[in-house]
């Protein structure tokens, strides 16, 4: 009389090596003949106490065989490709219900048994909705069914129909109740690793993050990008750096403490690179190799700008981390130099399917590089076209003009000076740097508490200079 309510798939448990094993659900045909069965046994006896007349023995049998006939319709047939098929046969169970109530006349006990076994298949295989249809079909097949038979002069069932009606029903309703529950916590241990393999994923995707550009990163993890290989034509803003004076410095420091300086150099200086939205290409040596332009893009403008303005924060920043290394015994004054370009370059995965690398190729990247290493310690060599493009907000000087391989004419060359904004007796930006002293202040960065510490701190030292010139 009802479908099973539990054939939803396969639901999966853990073993004990944390391996998915599969739980088969209850299938159609076994609660079929579990509804069928408690149905036929009703109208058996029924018959028995003289409940029932002569007309239930087709019902009987059609209780006996209706299970083996859905269940070769749903699987042998065409309909087995219609769509929500077993809440179709759900359906036919209510019809075929409705018939069996009506023809024994609406006694309540056995009719309350076969209606009370119908909702809850409905409920558990469709929901709300499959319900509401069920029992609608329920009634009018009841209806047409005591139309034609009538309704006997008494409804109250003899007391061993009564007991037997109840016990079917409800061993009908636990059977499929303990299968509900054998998925249920089925679901629930799959859930639970599922969940479990999501952090594992999510940790995994985090570490792996380490070993790419944020950027990069971010557009894989989303979806934005493909990890294929494939290249575009893009116009970026390249960046080159290194440490000038750090091979001398190898020479003279222990491998251990030398690595904790690089490391230190390159973390800081990552950070002020993706704070102007740079994505780091690559770590060479003491050399960093940064651009703009993708795979995120503000303008060609706002591009050249924010790598130059990294560019000048970087030659800043380095004057605190000298400082600090001199205060840790690193005698050798540290310099970075570096170079910048703008122009068409080839971006994209670079490699191998098995091994790839995001990276750019170009004849913009090798005057990048050439330009870091014309410059002199502490200076920003850009070429024309960067030049061109932050002229307006950053003061540059012209310094000539320089042969670049792959370029069929002399390159003109600029070296950036600073912001304008911090140019003239308003700038925020202040440095002295002597023999025994140094001074770094950007005043935009200051707090109202911390620029009292440093007032005291500079007249300190303003009054220990004039007592010693007494």
């Amino acid at each position: 009389m009802m479908n099973a309510p539990l054939n939803m798939g396969k639901a999966l448990v853990l073993d004990g090596n944390s391996t998915p094993v599969a739980v088969p659900p209850m299938p159609d045909y076994n609660g079929r003949v579990v509804a069928y069965t408690a149905t036929a046994l009703i109208i058996a006896l029924g018959m028995f106490e003289g409940l029932f007349g002569a007309n239930m023995y087709g019902l009987l049998a059609g209780c006996l065989i209706w299970p083996h006939i859905a269940c070769y319709l749903s699987r042998r047939t065409l309909l087995r490709k219609s769509n929500r098929i077993r809440q179709k046969m759900l359906m036919l169970d209510c019809i075929f219900g409705g018939a069996c109530i009506g023809t024994w006349g609406l006694i309540l006990v056995p009719s309350a048994a076969v209606a009370l076994m119908i909702m809850f298949s409905c409920l558990i295989v469709g929901g709300i909705r499959q319900w509401l249809l069920g029992m609608v079909l329920l009634v009018v097949s009841t209806s047409a069914a005591v139309a034609l038979n009538g309704v006997p002069a008494s409804l109250q069932a003899p007391i061993w129909t009564t007991l037997v009606s109840l016990l079917a029903t409800g061993t009908y309703i636990c059977v499929t109740a303990y299968y509900a529950h054998q998925q249920a916590r089925s679901l629930m241990l799959a859930k639970t690793q599922i969940q479990n393999q999501r952090e594992q994923s999510i940790a995994l995707s985090h570490k792996l993050s380490k070993y790419l550009s944020p950027q990069v990163w971010q557009s894989i993890f989303t979806g934005e990008r493909d990890v294929r290989l494939e290249t575009q034509r893009k116009k970026l803003a390249i960046f080159f750096s290194d440490i000038k004076g750090f091979t001398d410095l190898s020479e003279e420091m222990e491998p251990e403490a030398l690595t904790e300086l690089l490391n230190h150099y390159f973390n800081e200086m990552s950070e002020v690179a993706l704070k102007y939205g740079g994505t780091i290409d690559k770590f060479v040596g003491d050399s960093i190799m940064v651009f703009f332009g993708d795979p995120t893009s503000r303008g060609q403008r706002e591009d050249a700008f924010a790598c130059v303005s990294m560019a000048i924060e970087m030659r800043k920043h380095m004057k605190i981390m000298r400082q600090k290394w001199r205060s840790q015994g690193i005698k050798t004054p540290l310099e970075i130099r570096m170079g910048i370009s703008t122009g068409y370059t080839t971006v994209g995965n670079f490699g191998a399917e098995n091994r790839m690398d995001y990276t750019i190729i170009g004849k913009e990247v090798n005057l990048a590089s050439r330009l870091e290493s014309l410059a002199e310690p502490g200076e920003i060599l850009v070429s024309y076209e960067t030049f061109s493009l932050i002229k307006d907000r950053i003061m540059c000087r012209d310094k000539g003009e320089i042969t670049v391989k792959g370029f069929g004419r002399p390159v003109p060359i600029y070296e950036v000076v600073d912001f304008r904004r911090d140019m003239g007796p308003n700038r925020s930006f202040l440095e002295h740097e002597h023999s025994g002293f140094a001074m770094y202040l950007d005043s935009e960065k200051v707090t109202e508490k911390e620029r009292q510490s440093i007032l005291s701190a500079l007249e300190d030292a303003a009054d220990r200079l004039r007592q010693e010139d007494v």
